[in-house]
């Protein structure tokens, strides 16, 4: 049996309660001389690819991120053309509206042939003048019973016949949103011109 201290007077006896359990539970036990090198633990290397759980990342971020703008956003009462040619970057601003609209016509209240000769006319004036970013209000076809948006209709088709026009595609809602395009034409061949 081990040598116990002697008992102070003001203390239990040493050998008393958990203490006396303890020791006891410990006899004979001595400390293990630790090795004087550690081998490192191997860890099997994962079945599953890291580029594929990298691109489940970067699709949850994406899908969580706010980089999606409206205007990108495509619904059935959009306009949209874009000529060949048209770099990605103008026709981003163009949909987003970052292009200075030098000209307007607005279409509400004229009938197919008066809407055709209007449009022709101004952007022979616009091309003149070397206008290159326009807006032409169409109206929704509210005023068009049983046959939806008549002019909207007709102006798609018109625009992209012409040579002049590189794009155009359905304006923001602060600018007339499907009610509206914003038109891009190509540069004059004016001397001078940009």
């Amino acid at each position: 049996m081990p040598h116990l201290p002697p008992n102070k007077p003001d203390q239990p006896p040493a050998g008393d309660g958990i203490d006396l359990d303890f020791r006891q539970a410990m006899n004979g036990v001595r400390p293990q001389a630790a090795p004087d090198r550690l081998e490192p633990q191997r860890r099997n290397p994962s079945t599953r690819p890291r580029s594929a759980e990298a691109d489940e990342r970067a699709v949850l971020e994406e899908m969580m991120s706010d980089t999606l703008h409206p205007e990108d956003i495509e619904s059935g009462d959009t306009l949209i053309y874009r000529g060949e040619g048209i770099q990605d970057s103008v026709w981003r601003r163009l949909r987003r509206g970052n292009y200075h609209i030098r000209a307007e016509l607005d279409l509400h209240g004229l009938n197919r042939d008066a809407a055709r000769q209007a449009v022709a006319e101004f952007l022979a004036d616009c091309q003149s003048k070397d206008m290159r970013c326009l807006r032409i209000i169409h109206g929704k076809g509210r005023g068009s019973p049983n046959s939806g948006p008549v002019i909207k209709a007709l102006l798609d088709g018109w625009l992209r016949r012409r040579k002049d026009v590189l794009a155009f595609c359905s304006a923001r809602p602060h600018d007339g949103g499907t009610g509206a395009i914003y038109v891009l034409l190509r540069a004059s061949q004016l001397p001078g011109g940009l």
